[in-house]
This record gives C-alpha cells, structure tokens and sequence, in this order.
C-alpha cells in the first residue's frame, strides 16, 4: 500500500504565506515526479507546480514568483512555499507523485486528498 498525504492549507489574510506538506509512505521503490495540482470551484484543475528527482522545478505563470517547490527526496516528499498570496489562489491543493512501487515496474500516479487553502480580501 501506498499512501500520500498532504497537509498545511488553512485560511490566510491576502499577501500571506502558508507551506503546503507533501509525503509519501508505504511500498516504494522510488518517487519520479512529484508535484501539486489546485482545484478552485468552476475551474478546471490547474497544475501549480513540478519537481523531479533530479531537483528540476518549474511553477505556472500565474505563481511564478510567488510559489516554490522543493524536495526532500530521502523523506519522499515536497513542498509548496506560498508567498503573497492572492484571492484567486483560493482552492483545493492536491499533491500528486508518480511512484514505482517495485523495481522494474511501470511508475504509478498517486494523489493525497487535497488541503484546502483559503485567501481572503
């Protein structure tokens, strides 16, 4: 069994900052990509942010600059450091990992159940 779980969303005046926890446990082998998607009610689901193994990041435009993802690849998990933030950053954080659960297998995408982060006006 695998499990991820996310954590560390919560109701943040706007220009705040809040740090979003992702880790992994169970059977793994090795983590690929890790990452977080968010899920704003009426929107489509908007990829935020990706980190390899490797330490290769990237963030959408619309945090740029704002956002940072990091890793800790020996705990098999990531991060969201959120600065400045904005109204319509208001949504559902949801990591996600691509996990090979045993060597030689194909990587499977897992999710956490998600940490709501609300920015108010």
């Amino acid at each position: 069994q695998v499990q991820l779980v996310d954590s560390g969303g919560g109701l943040v005046q706007a220009g705040g900052s809040l740090r979003l926890s992702c880790a992994a446990s169970g059977n793994i082998s090795s983590v690929n990509l890790m990452g977080w998607y968010r899920q704003a009610p009426g929107r489509q689901r908007e990829l935020v942010a990706v980190a390899t193994t490797g330490g290769m990041t990237d963030v959408s435009d619309s945090v740029k600059g704002r956002f940072t993802i990091s890793r800790d690849n020996a705990r098999n998990a990531v991060y969201l450091q959120m600065h400045n933030l904005k109204p319509e950053d208001t949504a559902l954080y949801i990591c996600y990992a691509q996990i090979i659960r045993r060597a030689g297998l194909t990587p499977t995408l897992y999710w956490g159940q998600g940490t709501q982060v609300t920015v108010s006006s």
